[in-house]
């Protein structure tokens, strides 16, 4: 397994993935072309990346990150998204990984920290955060549509 940055030849694997990210998440639903839209932007993007995960020249595993600016820390942290590994290679490491390369990344860009929002009732993604370190907050996430198009 090799992990790098994507590239927009890696969209169409991505987007697999994203289907099946999206396909367990209750607030969002697989749409290729929204997701195709969110891939190409946020690879364009001077303040955003994603690493995909390769094994036998098949992307395997995806993560995404934003640069934001935190006013509770005064300085930029990194909005992590996207993090999914393919179903039939969950329990290989892989996901370990993309995070282990997001931590790395992210202390490249001296940001100060990371945060990222996962589904509640997805107990097996909650519990690998938390192996890994990560730990629950009391915020919770609301959002509200501005566009027709959202």
């Amino acid at each position: 397994m090799i992990i790098r940055k994507a590239t927009a030849n890696d969209i169409p694997q991505m987007l697999e993935l994203l289907w099946q990210l999206f396909s367990i998440e209750k607030d969002f639903e697989p749409n290729p072309v929204k997701q195709f839209q969110g891939l190409a932007l946020l690879l364009a993007s001077p303040n955003a990346t994603a690493f995909v995960a390769e094994c036998d020249e098949q992307v395997v595993g995806m993560c995404t990150v934003q640069i934001l600016v935190s006013t509770a820390v005064g300085k930029v942290v990194g909005a992590v998204e996207d993090v999914v590994v393919n179903q039939h290679h969950r329990n290989e490491g892989i996901g370990s990984a993309l995070l282990q390369t997001l931590e790395d990344w992210a202390a490249e860009q001296n940001l100060a920290r990371l945060q990222l929002q996962a589904d509640k009732h997805n107990a097996a993604a909650l519990e690998f955060y938390a192996r890994h370190g990560w730990t629950t907050t009391q915020l919770t996430g609301l959002w509200k549509a501005v566009s027709k198009e959202c």
